[in-house]
């Protein structure tokens, strides 16, 4: 099933993607789709819903980020070897975990804001894992039984903010709509293998990353069952976790988003995202 969010900003609904490429409306079998409502009874009774028996809503309609009220944005850095070495920084001996204020999170085809004194804005498409039941110490042959499902990611960094002025990465990755999800929640079920997907990302028609989530130095079941063991995570949750080369900052000379570009991103299963990014005034 391919679960969304629609509406103004704020103020979303949740749907379904119907067989036929509609939109259709869930609100009157769900609240929202927030952790409470995640759990694998859940969503497979509402994935069990005649979609075509809903409400159908105009294509046009916004999207919003697929869940609603998620508590922790964890993302994991250096997670492909190759863009560990475009980025001149080693493969860590464990995942290098670090946090995305919740704040940042925004729809899929919102603009972006590039933040005031930014000079190095860049992009990042990674795969995003949605928690559906709490885990806590749970082993790396069960973490995927408390996945939801998954989700684009885009984890836009600022890397002055990020690297050249001290402390740690979360202020340069936080800034207001640095983290675009969506355009849907696929539920686990569609992605037998989240270790085998095509993973790409354009600035202005211009393919800059070409990978897989093949080459991920840890996955997900390993991210999952590591992170329970030094917190809880519960449904509603998202990790995202990582990028394959081609960022703006392993390119020679390096190369930064400005006002007006547009970036387009996806991932095989998980549809895609378009952007254009704005001065935050």
């Amino acid at each position: 099933m391919k679960f969304l969010r629609y509406g103004a900003a704020g103020q979303e609904k949740p749907g379904i993607l119907a067989a036929d490429g509609t939109i259709r409306d869930l609100s009157a079998h769900v609240g929202d789709l927030m952790g409470a409502n995640l759990d694998p009874e859940t969503l497979a009774r509402l994935g069990a819903i005649d979609a075509t028996s809903l409400p159908v809503i105009e294509a046009a309609t916004r999207l919003g980020p697929p869940v609603a009220g998620t508590g922790k944005f964890i993302c994991i850095g250096l997670n492909f070897s190759d863009h560990a070495a475009e980025s001149g920084m080693a493969v860590p001996p464990e995942p290098v975990i670090f946090m995305k204020a919740s704040s940042a999170i925004c729809g899929p085809n919102d603009d972006v804001l590039i933040p005031r004194g930014s000079e190095k804005t860049d992009w990042e498409v990674e795969l995003g894992v949605v928690i559906g039941k709490t885990a806590k110490y749970v082993s790396e042959a069960e973490a995927l039984d408390h996945v939801a499902g998954y989700l684009v990611s885009h984890d836009v960094s600022e890397r002055a903010f990020q690297t050249e002025r001290s402390g740690q990465w979360t202020k340069g990755k936080s800034c207001d709509t640095f983290g675009p999800l969506g355009p849907w929640l696929v539920t686990k079920d569609e992605i037998p293998d989240p270790q085998n997907l095509k993973m790409w990302l354009k600035v202005n028609g211009e393919t800059m990353q070409n990978g897989s989530s093949a080459t991920m130095v840890y996955g997900v079941a390993f991210l999952v069952s590591y992170l329970s063991q030094f917190m809880s995570l519960h449904p509603g949750d998202v990790i995202s976790t990582g990028t394959p080369p081609g960022v703006g900052l392993g390119m020679k000379p390096p190369r930064y988003l400005k006002p007006g570009d547009v970036v387009e991103l996806g991932i095989e299963g998980l549809g895609s995202q378009t952007q254009t990014f704005k001065a935050d005034r």
